[in-house]
């Protein structure tokens, strides 16, 4: 059954012609939000390990993760082609000659990208010829996922992000330069965003030349400020139905031919005070698709207010 918006598998299939899973890849990096560069103790949300519950540790060598996690991974989901995401952290964010040699120690014959993911403020001209000159020379698809998190510049400095909406900017025009693909990834449900704050986020990527997104709702990493909140009582959150609501409306103000890498995430119980209402990710995904099937409506329904809208009417 075809899906109400353009899902990431599909994508891969169309691009490479059979299914490609993408195998997690840490390396020894950390971010400027934490080592006093911007700030210290990170956003946050974010937990000590960073984003990768799913990860090998950074002192196994990268062909060691991919060959390790392609054993796993390769037969339980039928794949034969895989992407390297670089994910934990902020992977521009290493001197220039250990990030590209870290890129070429991935690009195995079996790997047909590279995806790595960094803030907004970590990346420039610099870092992105490197992987360009990977690019060309070992023949893989590039992708830069940047963590944008939300346009609500007010919640960014109350998260303690470090970076505004102007660097996320800046990055997808530095970005349009280059054949490289570029995801962002959005968290719904953070304190202070209401639906206004999700629809205005899904208008300003829509606005860029951004190619994919990645949604989740917000989880509570223990031992973090964000935790700390969280047990206060200081923060509130979106209760599951309000979640679906708010990516319909993403989805609705997003531009058709966004592809989106995934509606809802996940992360280990025993890492989380809360996680995704204590659900299955994938219930919660089912719960999007059936609303949306319910209300008839699609990606892009609401996608209306490119291409100078006060003025169509006068034709071309």
């Amino acid at each position: 059954m075809e899906t109400p918006y353009r899902m990431y598998s599909s994508y891969l299939k169309e691009r490479y012609g059979e299914k490609v899973y993408k195998l997690p890849v840490s390396i020894p990096d950390t971010c400027p939000n934490r080592d006093g560069r911007l700030g210290t103790g990170g956003c946050a949300f974010c937990g000590a390990i960073g984003a990768g519950y799913e990860n090998l540790p950074a002192s196994v060598t990268i062909e060691e993760q991919l060959k390790t996690n392609k054993e796993h991974i390769g037969p339980k989901y039928k794949a034969e082609k895989f992407i390297a995401y670089f994910q934990n952290f902020t992977n521009t964010y290493v001197p220039v000659d250990l990030f590209r040699e870290y890129l070429e120690a991935a690009c195995l014959p079996d790997v047909v990208g590279l995806a790595v993911a960094t803030r907004p403020d970590c990346l420039n001209r610099t870092y992105l010829d490197i992987m360009d000159d990977v690019r060309q020379k070992h023949g893989v698809d590039i992708t830069v996922e940047l963590g944008l998190q939300t346009v609500n510049y007010k919640t960014l400095e109350q998260i303690n992000r470090g970076h505004g909406v102007a660097e996320y900017i800046d990055s997808l025009m530095m970005l349009k330069d280059y054949d490289f693909r570029n995801c962002t990834h959005v968290i719904i449900g953070l304190p202070g965003d209401d639906e206004v704050d999700t629809v205005e986020t899904a208008k300003i990527i829509s606005a860029l030349p951004t190619h994919e997104v990645k949604l989740h709702a917000l989880y509570i990493i223990k031992n973090t400020r964000m935790a700390q909140w969280y047990k206060n009582g200081e923060i509130s959150l979106i209760t599951v139905e309000e979640y679906v609501n708010r990516v319909i409306s993403f989805l609705e103000y997003s531009r058709s031919d966004l592809v989106f890498q995934r509606l809802i995430g996940r992360a280990p119980e025993e890492a989380t005070d809360f996680s995704n209402w204590s659900m299955g990710w994938w219930r919660i995904r089912d719960m999007i698709e059936s609303e949306m099937a319910t209300r008839q409506t699609f990606q892009g329904r609401k996608c209306d207010y490119l291409g100078g809208k006060a003025v169509r009417h006068f034709g071309k």
